[in-house]
């Protein structure tokens, strides 16, 4: 039977519409997939910032998960934000039950002012037993100096640290340089494959409105692979799609502070696949 490349997104909500689980559908939804969500925490927030963040019970993250994988089976998992140790264990159970082909984790660890937002036990957690489930994480500067525990800022400080991150399970490992001060944004993505890094370099776009990137990208990343794409591939579009989405809103006012990537842009009709 024909059907789309289902995408579940495991993440918190946005009530702002920016980042987390509201990024993720309108990029799946975007690119051509179907969507599905299990969320995890529920924030209140908008342009300016976060005021409060709860969790979900527990009971509710799980059975958010065995509703979508027992019956939808996605094709692709995207992870955001996992606000504790309990929702990465009921994470890692589904992950095992299941073993879904395609796996792209992008936790949120550190805030973009580099605080650090997640327990020290659940990154421990999360590096030791999530890590080898996964088929993509894609950590940010600041998460990566977190992991790592030394200095991470410029290309070959992220290649060795991406090769010392691959090391820990997972089958590729993209560091976002977003955060890089030079006039270039620059990725670097190493696989368990390739013998070498891929670097990814856009001009930088000065813009207000970048609020969600990385949601958006790893969810686009989930996408590309659910539709049959390489890692490598994969990402390049997923590149493509975000910066290109960066660059549509970059004159857009949508609040008063970080506003929204413009996600439809170019939206593309569903996928159908046999």
């Amino acid at each position: 039977m024909k059907h789309p490349p289902i995408i579940l997104s495991i993440a918190g909500s946005d009530c702002s519409g920016g980042a987390g689980i509201q990024a993720d559908i309108k990029t799946i939804s975007a690119l051509g997939g179907y969507a599905a969500t299990a969320i995890t925490a529920i924030t209140e927030q908008n342009t300016l910032g976060i005021s409060r963040s709860f969790t979900l019970p527990p009971e509710s993250i799980f059975g958010q998960i065995e509703a979508i994988m027992s019956d939808l089976k996605p094709d692709a998992i995207k992870i955001g934000m996992i606000p504790n140790t309990e929702t990465a264990r009921i994470i890692i159970h589904f992950l095992q039950k299941y073993k879904p082909k395609h796996v792209v984790l992008d936790p949120v660890m550190v805030s973009s002012s580099g605080q650090q937002l997640m327990e020290e036990n659940t990154i421990k957690l999360i590096a030791r037993e999530l890590l080898p489930l996964t088929e993509v994480f894609t950590p940010n500067l600041n998460e990566t100096e977190v992991l790592i525990g030394k200095r991470c800022r410029n290309i070959k400080e992220m290649k060795d640290a991406a090769q010392r991150i691959l090391s820990w399970g997972s089958n590729a490992v993209l560091i976002k340089g977003g955060h890089l001060d030079e006039e270039q944004m620059s990725d670097v993505l190493l696989t368990s494959i390739h013998h070498k890094a891929f670097v990814f370099s856009e001009n930088k776009i000065i813009s207000c409105n970048t609020h969600g990137t990385g949601c958006t990208l790893s969810s686009a990343i989930a996408t590309f692979l659910a539709f049959g794409e390489q890692i490598p591939i994969a990402v390049e579009k997923a590149k493509s799609y975000t910066t290109a989405a960066i660059a549509a809103s970059k004159d857009l006012h949508i609040g008063e502070g970080k506003g929204s990537l413009n996600h439809f842009h170019n939206p593309l009709p569903m996928k159908i696949i046999e």
